[in-house]
């Protein structure tokens, strides 16, 4: 960790003494704490001054641990995933390793590469998650208990799992193997493809060469067969560097005749002719299709040349396949993304070409506003009702949002079984911004379009059985508000394994599971909707308080199975409430019998009593905002006193004051405390306001949002500061304020703006120079020449002057995400520098945007720790400190 500290205080400056963080859950039993030996990892570090709590002694050097409180609840050993069969009957349990890898496993070798990074010993991208072993439990014996199910075997010693998948049928499971490392550096990191009887768990290693996984890696044909993409040349040493350049890199315009190219700040793009190798090298990949019970590589079929394929899609009858792949000329300005791009139709059975649907130019002149997209056709998919049929849309604007023209986007399909001519037909036409569709019959599909400005869906019906097909208008709606929000169709598995609507009553009922927003909190819901009436019946809704219910995924459909009424459907459920971790059960849509499936024991014990609410509260224009304020377990505010208080937010723009002010979240829900939670204070005795709201709201065609910027998060800030002091939960001059990213730029903001009325802040991978995002950035779509004071004025780096409370500034040192360059943060340290604000720079060696490293976890909680124990809680020791220490200690 490289950390540095500005602590002296330009002349005159005013400034106080120095005396002054959802996943799911995180649950499981101990042997996942044990996987990839990290009991003796651990041990070995504690005996290391690199792993040892050592108070708040800031100047020490390495990694250091937060106090032991904090870590045990990081260290808690992760919960399996869970995958439900196809069939309906089986379970696959996953265990997975512990949450935060050691930083060696960072710190392998990366190619930054066309917007990407690469594990070049694995020909996949880098630092991809995994699982240890593999299960599969009957339904009837859940909850999976230890050593019930059939369990995987002939894996290979230190087993990583990746990309595991059902077949269509359920009977096997595929799933790509490597290995990790021994102490000797011994192992086979690449990738082999394995299939596993669910009957007897043999997972059998198929006779192909290693995977490419960069893109993509395989895809079931059917119930025996599937698709790969496999090194083309295995054993190939990478091209080496050459020694001396082979000239100046030359970027040209001067002959596209006022053609603009505006880009967002991409990270790890390619940057001369030697990464344009690697990136082929690394990225191409040989098609192959392969029987689950081949054993020999002459079983092994090749599809097609060696390229680089970014999607291989088989048809719903495994009959033909939708290929793309891009090809040079690659671009240095924008990620590969956006490099040429062919997609092409291939007959497996003939192993040949059919047509080319689309070959793409390279497309560095996207505009870079909202609803922008590249010319030509895009999203070719298969029609997931029919055994082969493709559709896909054209742009009939250009890509650009600012033409105006009618229709905007044309849908058009295909169907390849009536031969090579065939010609393509209009399905229909849209004015605003296609985005996607749902497939249920020839006399039932669904279609959705959107516009960003101003925050329209529209959700049509149509019968795709005619073309052009007839549509009618569902729902139209802003999709900023979420109290009108009907509800997503549930979908089902149909006899060739693809996912269609539920339709009811001859395709003439819908149902629809929606998030149920409203004043008092979500309360998840299924409606049946009849598309005759636009009447809808409520046929279940969550159960609360003090649980919250929703519905995850239907369970009465698969092979052979017909849902034709409401007694035929079966549903997985999940339940929880703020004490109790998420569970899954088996839910009778009608009768409402239920029966528990898992039995996850809580992650974090010693905050299991933490309390929570939702606080409501006004900003002084009207405008209803909200957080979420945890208290410590036994807390009691008229009796113990006001608490140092953390807050920890994230800004979000709106173009509606009612939408911005809408609630959303529910008081019920568990709380999940990921690795770098603000919520972890709890455990060092902080009231934690998390994700008060701080709307940005422009209304109207002539406002945007981030022209009233400053005044509206300032306005924000005050009155959250105002509620929690009102509730006697905080004291004026000790509360800090904090964020990630964006958030992390909103808190630099109210350092700057609102002098004195927070102690600290703390900004982790955040972007303070906004002329260095010039092209745009989070929802701002004008460039720094359209809008230049609002660039200026949101700019922390541009007001770094105003600063006078301390500031600590965390940033990873590989972060990759779209503006937040590290050097973000090393130019706005400096500045905080150069004009004498307290002020604290910490670089993590190998981390990107979020943070991963154990070692990197453990030290940011300790950084933080510090600077809030030195900043903010120091504010209410002299006052209550002792009052609180022994009302705690009595409970």
């Amino acid at each position: 960790v490289v950390a540095h500290t500005a602590m002296q205080a330009s002349s005159g400056a005013s400034w106080r003494p120095l005396a002054r963080m959802r996943g799911r859950i995180k649950a499981g039993s101990e042997k996942w704490m044990a996987m990839r030996g990290r009991e003796q990892r651990t041990e070995a570090m504690d005996k290391g001054r690199t792993d040892v709590w050592k108070g708040n002694d800031e100047h020490s050097q390495g990694y250091r641990m937060p106090p032991p409180n904090m870590a045990s609840i990081v260290d808690a050993p992760p919960t399996p995933s869970i995958s439900i069969s196809p069939r309906r009957d089986r379970v696959l349990v996953l265990d997975r390793p512990p949450s935060n890898p050691p930083i060696e496993d960072l710190s392998r070798e990366e190619l930054k590469l066309g917007g990407l990074r690469i594990d070049p010993r694995r020909h996949a991208r880098a630092r991809l998650g995994h699982y240890v072993q593999a299960r599969v439990v009957s339904l009837d014996d859940c909850p999976p208990k230890e050593g019930v199910g059939v369990a995987f075997t002939d894996l290979p010693p230190r087993a990583k799992l990746n990309f595991v998948s059902w077949s269509p049928d359920g009977t096997h499971v595929a799933l790509a193997v490597s290995q990790e490392p021994d102490a000797h550096g011994q192992g086979d990191e690449t990738m082999h493809l394995h299939v596993a009887a669910v009957e007897d768990g043999v997972a059998r290693k198929l006779p192909l060469t290693n995977l490419a996984c960069v893109f993509e890696e395989y895809k079931w044909i059917d119930n025996q067969t599937l698709l790969a993409a496999v090194v083309s040349k295995p054993g190939t040493e990478p091209p080496e560097r050459p020694r001396r350049p082979q000239g100046p890199r030359v970027d040209d315009w001067s002959q596209e005749e006022g053609r603009k190219a505006q880009a967002r700040t991409y990270q790890d793009l390619l940057k001369d002719a030697h990464d344009e190798d690697l990136f082929e090298h690394f990225c191409t990949a040989q098609l192959v299709t392969v029987n689950v019970d081949a054993t020999n590589s002459s079983q092994v079929k090749p599809l097609g040349e060696p390229k680089i394929y970014v999607r291989c899609d088989p048809s719903p009858d495994g009959k033909y396949a939708i290929l793309e792949y891009i090809q040079k000329p690659f671009s240095y300005l924008v990620p590969c993304g956006r490099f040429p791009k062919t997609t092409e139709l291939w007959s497996l059975e003939e192993g040949k070409l059919l047509k080319t649907i689309a070959d793409l130019p390279l497309a560095e002149d996207i505009p870079v506003a909202f609803n922008s997209t590249r010319k030509g056709p895009r999203s070719v998919y298969w029609r997931t009702d029919k055994y082969a049929e493709l559709y896909w849309v054209e742009t009939q604007d250009g890509g650009d949002p600012a033409v105006e023209v009618s229709p905007r986007d044309i849908v058009y399909t295909l169907n390849p079984s009536l031969g090579e001519d065939s010609e393509p037909k209009i399905l229909a036409t849209f004015d605003l911004r296609f985005s996607g569709m749902l497939w249920g019959t020839d006399n039932l599909a669904m279609a959705y379009e959107s516009w960003w400005k101003t925050r329209r869906s529209v959700s049509w019906t149509l019968c795709p059985g005619t073309c052009p097909a007839e549509k009618k208008v569902l729902f139209d709606r802003s999709f900023e508000d979420s109290y009108s929000d009907p509800g997503a169709p549930i979908m089902r598995r149909n006899e060739m394994g693809m996912y269609v609507l539920v339709a009811l009553e001859n395709s003439t009922k819908l149902l629809l599971e929606g998030q149920g927003a409203s004043p008092e909190g979500d309360c998840p819901f299924l409606d049946l909707y009849d598309l005759s009436t636009n009447e809808k019946e409520r046929i279940w809704q969550s159960q609360t308080p003090p649980y919250l219910e929703s519905l995850e995924a239907l369970l009465s459909d698969g092979p052979g199975k017909v849902i034709e009424k409401l007694e035929d459907i079966s549903m997985l459920k999940v339940r929880e409430s703020p004490a109790d971790p998420p569970q899954f059960y088996v839910h009778s849509l009608m009768d409402s019998a239920e029966r528990q499936i898992t039995d996850f024991p809580h992650p974090y014990p010693s905050l299991k009593e933490l309390q929570k609410e939702i606080v409501r509260y006004k900003r002084d224009d009207g405008v209803d905002l909200q957080g979420t304020l945890y208290l410590p377990p036994g807390y009691d505010a008229a009796r113990d006193g006001p608490l140092p208080c953390l807050f920890w937010a994230y800004p979000r723009e709106f173009k509606s004051k009612d939408a911005a002010g809408q609630m959303r979240g529910s008081p019920y829900r568990f709380t999940g405390i990921g690795a770098t939670s603000p919520i972890l204070f709890l455990a060092r005795k902080f009231a934690v306001f998390d994700g008060p709201t701080f709307p940005i709201i422009g209304e109207g065609d002539e406002m945007e949002p981030n022209d009233t910027y400053v005044e509206q998060l300032t306005a924000s800030a005050r009155a959250a500061v105002d509620e929690v002091v009102r509730r006697g939960v905080a004291k004026r001059g000790a509360i800090a304020v904090g964020g990630h990213s964006y958030g992390a730029f909103m808190t630099a903001n109210l350092l700057a703006h609102c002098p004195g009325l927070f102690a600290c802040g703390i900004a982790r991978s955040g972007a303070y120079n906004r002329t260095l995002t010039p092209f745009g950035f989070q929802s701002e779509e004008r460039t720094l020449w359209q809008a230049p004071e609002t660039y200026m004025t949101m700019s922390p780096f541009m007001n770094v002057e105003k600063i006078k409370d301390p500031l600590l500034l965390i940033h990873g040192e590989d972060d990759n995400n779209s503006g937040t360059f590290p050097m973000q943060s090393e130019r706005f340290y400096s500045a905080l520098k150069g004009h004498g604000v307290p002020s604290r720079l910490v670089i993590l060696p190998h981390e990107s945007h979020g943070y991963r490293a154990r070692e990197s976890v453990m030290h940011v909680l300790w950084e933080m720790d510090t600077w809030l124990q030195k900043y903010c809680a120091a504010e209410v020791e002299g006052s209550n400190g002792q009052k609180q220490e022994d009302a705690f200690a009595k409970q």
